[in-house]
């Protein structure tokens, strides 16, 4: 999961792509890049950190130019908080080429070997982001045969990338001299907007991995970027697309709406926030239908992403909904740490509970999901100990049981608590008095009601289906292996303290 941004205005961008970034820094808290381009030339500066403390103001006054591109990062593939794959990544081959990426190829060992042998290009980190910039270079070489490009060839070569590459992507590229470029996969798995800003200069856009960015920069959202299009605006702000991949599918991640996405952002025509108070709906419906007999007191969220849901079950029951967690804004993730001991450390760091709202009471506790089962386990503790008299415990997505390798990390069915567990097996394993998972069925409901056209989910850390047909139950042990070694080599810290230097980086 990462966040993208391109810009292309009659002012200044520096400032528009670092506060497009701040409002998406909640996809990728690992690096971030801004990249951007004045009288032919590319500026650009990237480094671990967060956005604030990746750009200094002698960083953003070199940041000239009037077009550009941003990016967050957390990684899924290659090495966490390696400086040389922060993003943007550039090219000066054949027209000088800056990409940033979110989402991951599942083909991209394949596309490197393809990459040395055929195209006769270097790759030099281990990211499948530098992978598909120079599929994309290649085949623009190829498209315009030569060195001539125009826009029919920007989007044959668009058409071929999407030929050759497999898995999940949403790109924006910057091609000197020529213009911003934008394209998203033929399954529409990971999410990409189009915002426009009238001015009495003319016309200005933006591409970003949410709507919320378009909404804070103060551009109007014009619409998401179709599964397999490509979206092509030259230096002048003159704005083009077409449709480049012959079989489209539209499937976003349902993972985007449970948990990744901001809730007030729009994906795909469905609000984010809405979709997590049908969530609670739905479960709530659940828990009366099939667990009448428990005795709850309270509804309190596990903030912040299923606070919707919570609300929602709370007016749904007829219960009180109280806020019974502070949350400590300043501690990242613990779903994106890669050591299980630093999750389990920095759960305690993250939250505190106000005993007031949990003693002598029954709770039902609501989370957006519960992946490796570390945060529930402590949470049900921590609410035993503020003075509990029980603790249930419900998540508003179904149990995750399977590897996500569209972006997500979620590679090893050993480190999902429900990958071979039953939903008893797990409430004993967090401690609870009782455990209810939504249904996939219902999830579907909820989401998909808010936007009738979509037909179809990317489901598969659910179900074990993976929509681009490519995934190998090979494929899925090679991933596996890479991840046990990762979170070895990360668990290998001293007390934890190479972990949080991986999640925070060195000036954290």
């Amino acid at each position: 999961m990462c966040g993208i941004i391109g810009v292309v205005a009659h002012s200044p961008v520096n400032q528009l792509l670092y506060d497009g970034l701040q409002v998406l820094q909640h996809r990728g808290q690992d690096a971030a890049g801004i990249a951007t381009s004045e009288n032919g030339r590319f500026f650009m500066h990237k480094g671990p950190g967060l956005v604030r403390d990746v750009f200094r103001t002698r960083n953003m006054r070199n940041l000239t130019g009037q077009w550009g591109i941003g990016h967050v990062r957390y990684p899924t593939a290659g090495s966490a908080c390696n400086p040389a794959e922060a993003q943007p990544f550039y090219v000066n081959s054949p027209f000088g080429l800056l990409l940033a990426h979110n989402g991951n190829l599942t083909n991209a060992e394949e596309l490197k070997r393809e990459i040395f042998l055929s195209d006769l290009r270097h790759v030099n980190t281990n990211s499948d982001s530098e992978v598909l910039l120079n599929v994309l270079a290649h085949e623009l070489q190829a498209a315009a045969n030569g060195f001539k490009l125009d826009d029919d060839a920007v989007f044959r070569a668009v058409a071929n990338v999407h030929r050759r590459c497999r898995g999940a992507y949403a790109v924006v590229v910057m091609i000197a001299g020529y213009g911003l470029l934008a394209f998203r996969d033929p399954h529409g798995i990971r999410p990409l907007v189009v915002g426009r800003n009238d001015t009495l200069q003319g016309q200005e856009w933006l591409v970003a991995s949410e709507s919320v960015a378009v909404d804070v920069i103060g551009f109007r959202m014009l619409r998401d970027v179709a599964p397999g299009e490509a979206i092509l605006i030259d230096t002048e702000g003159n704005f083009r697309s077409r449709q480049c991949a012959q079989h489209t599918v539209q499937a976003p991640c349902m993972f985007e709406f449970v948990y990744l996405a901001r809730p007030d952002s729009i994906i795909d025509g469905i609000s984010v926030y809405e979709s997590r108070v049908k969530m609670g709906a739905y479960l709530a419906e659940k828990l009366k239908r099939t667990q009448p007999q428990i005795k709850i007191d309270v509804v309190i969220p596990i903030p912040d992403s299923s606070r919707p849901a919570a609300m929602e079950m709370a007016a749904i029951l007829g219960l009180p909904y109280r806020e019974g967690f502070v949350k400590n804004r300043y501690i990242g993730r613990t779903f994106i740490m890669p050591g299980q001991g630093v999750r389990r450390k920095s759960v305690r760091q993250k939250l505190n509970t106000i005993p007031l709202e949990f003693r002598g009471k029954n709770v039902l506790l609501v989370d957006d999901s519960i992946v490796r089962g570390t945060t529930s386990r402590e949470i049900v503790s921590m609410a035993r100990e503020a003075g509990a008299l029980k603790v249930y415990l419900a998540s508003a997505a179904p149990p995750v049981r399977y590897a996500n390798v569209y972006g997500i990390d979620m590679p090893t069915r050993t480190e999902l608590i429900a990958g071979e567990r039953d939903e008893q097996q797990v409430c004993a394993e967090i401690g609870a008095d009782g455990l209810v998972y939504q249904d996939l069925a219902d999830l579907k409901a909820a989401v998909g009601s808010l936007n009738p056209a979509i037909k179809f989910f990317e489901t598969s850390c659910f179900d074990g289906c993976y929509v681009t047909g490519d995934v190998t139950d090979e494929y899925l042990f090679s991933v596996e292996n890479l991840r046990s070694e990762k979170t070895a080599s990360a668990d290998d810290g001293e007390d934890g303290q190479l972990d949080l230097n991986l999640v925070y980086g060195q000036d954290q």
